[in-house]
């Protein structure tokens, strides 16, 4: 069978294809850290959130991008992370090092598309959120329903970004902004769940 027969049609397909395992390793991540079993647990999984939409929030806010996803703003989810910390009377974390930086546009469309995709598993987390008392108005408003809702919400972003033509350097680069932010993800939470004395051993 050749690469052709075997390659998605699709680049959401692909990016699918290409990102399951880290996929899948994050998943696993999340659930060892169990953010719902306990307040104290779930506030940290929100400074990840937060630092991880915080740090994209300049992707969303590209005026380049937002040509492409006119609706791009409005998606970021940073200020309802920010709510949601303010609702948990969890102080702001400081940024973490190493935050994706002046990506080109194929690759920041990778980012995107791993960040635009976690809202569909947010819908599964919002209702294990309300084991802690938490909702969408208050303390989880990050896994909100988008407006327009959810399914609609991702299928217009993944026409969009299936629609654009790339070249095959861009295609490359967008595999590897959407691999690239499953590692940075993992890499937040793992900071966002390090132990207080840990980290202060590391300031020490």
């Amino acid at each position: 069978m050749t690469t052709e027969q075997t390659r998605p049609a699709l680049r959401s397909q692909r990016l699918n294809q290409i990102t399951h395992a880290p996929h899948e390793q994050l998943d696993k991540a999340v659930k060892a850290n169990a953010p719902f079993e306990t307040l104290e647990s779930y506030k940290r999984f929100v400074v990840a959130q937060y630092l991880f939409q915080t740090e994209l929030q300049g992707l969303y806010n590209d005026p380049a991008l937002t040509k492409i996803v006119a609706d791009l703003p409005a998606r970021c989810r940073a200020e309802q992370a920010r709510a949601d910390l303010a609702d948990l009377n969890t102080d702001i974390p400081q940024a973490v090092a190493g935050a994706v930086q002046n990506p080109s546009k194929a690759q920041a469309l990778g980012w995107l598309f791993v960040s635009e995709g976690s809202k569909l598993g947010a819908a599964f987390l919002i209702k294990r959120a309300t084991a802690l008392n938490l909702s969408e108005s208050f303390g989880a408003r990050h896994l909100g329903e988008p407006a327009g809702g959810r399914a609609e919400g991702w299928k217009t972003f993944i026409r969009t970004l299936d629609g654009l033509a790339l070249t095959e350097e861009e295609e490359a680069q967008a595999d590897q902004g959407a691999l690239a932010a499953f590692e940075r993800f993992n890499v937040l939470l793992q900071h966002a769940y390090t132990p207080a004395q840990k980290i202060e051993q590391v300031q020490a």
